[in-house]
């Protein structure tokens, strides 16, 4: 039995765990200070901002509101509840014909298809930040805050920050599992394309007030984390191992025989 744990599919050893745990930590400490210790976030609102017509141009633009927040979501909505009921029918049912490893890639892809969305929608509705179309600066009534800062008394929160339309997106950052454990560059490579995609959506958010830079920052970021933390979790369950004891006793009755 120690001899089938020690050979369980794993997706990520311990030295690749620590560097993506400490590049987690340099990133997150990176946003924090975009945004707390720089006006990153108004210069460029600013700069796609029409103080002329008082308005973002670009918010309802086709490309921005009837593609990006529309079509394209929706699109990649039906892709994650592909991905979601693909890795249940795979747990519920165990068909054959899957490995250790592909079962295990299938379950965090799926996983972080239900769970990025959701941890970044709840993360965004518990937060004070209001979008740049609401502030005064803009148009709108509301004080700019940073994060971490105050609710001015008598202020209602904004429900802004992080980023929830880029995380429609971003669980495609899980599929670079899918190169994993045997092709970690190119896993890189799909990890970075798919945050650069999902960056891509935010950006066109913020081209129509509804977002700060660093409201999609975090978004990436909780997107990697959760992907991280669920890699970490899926490939030490204890499922794994119990799903290895056939064959374990498969070699007792051998050896008995």
């Amino acid at each position: 039995m120690r001899a089938q744990e020690q050979h369980a599919p794993t997706l990520l050893g311990a030295r690749d765990t620590w560097r993506i745990g400490a590049v987690l930590l340099a990133s997150a400490a990176f946003i924090l200070w975009l945004g707390r210790g720089t006006d990153i976030d108004l210069m460029l609102a600013d700069a796609v901002y029409d103080a002329g017509l008082q308005d973002f141009p670009w918010r309802h633009a086709w490309l921005t509101e009837t593609f990006s927040h529309g079509i394209l979501k929706l699109a990649l909505t039906f892709a994650a509840a592909g991905c979601i009921l693909a890795a249940l029918h795979d747990a519920l049912r165990r068909p054959p014909g899957r490995s250790p490893l592909q079962r295990l890639r299938l379950r965090v892809i799926g996983l972080s298809a239900l769970l990025v969305p959701l941890i970044i929608s709840s993360l965004k509705q518990a937060s004070v930040a209001h979008c740049p179309w609401d502030l005064a600066r803009y148009g709108g009534n509301e004080p700019y805050l940073r994060l971490f800062d105050a609710l001015p008394f008598g202020v209602q929160p904004g429900h802004c920050l992080p980023a929830g339309h880029a995380s429609s997106a971003l669980w495609l950052v899980s599929l670079c599992v899918l190169w994993l454990p045997a092709r970690p560059r190119t896993a890189l490579r799909v990890a970075v394309a798919a945050l650069m995609f999902g960056g891509l959506i935010g950006w066109l958010q913020q081209l129509r007030g509804a977002h700060f830079l660093t409201h999609t920052l975090w978004s990436l970021w909780i997107a990697c984390a959760v992907v991280f933390v669920l890699v970490q979790i899926v490939q030490s369950t204890p499922a794994r191992r119990t799903a290895a004891q056939p064959a374990c006793l498969d070699g007792i009755v051998d050896e008995a025989g």
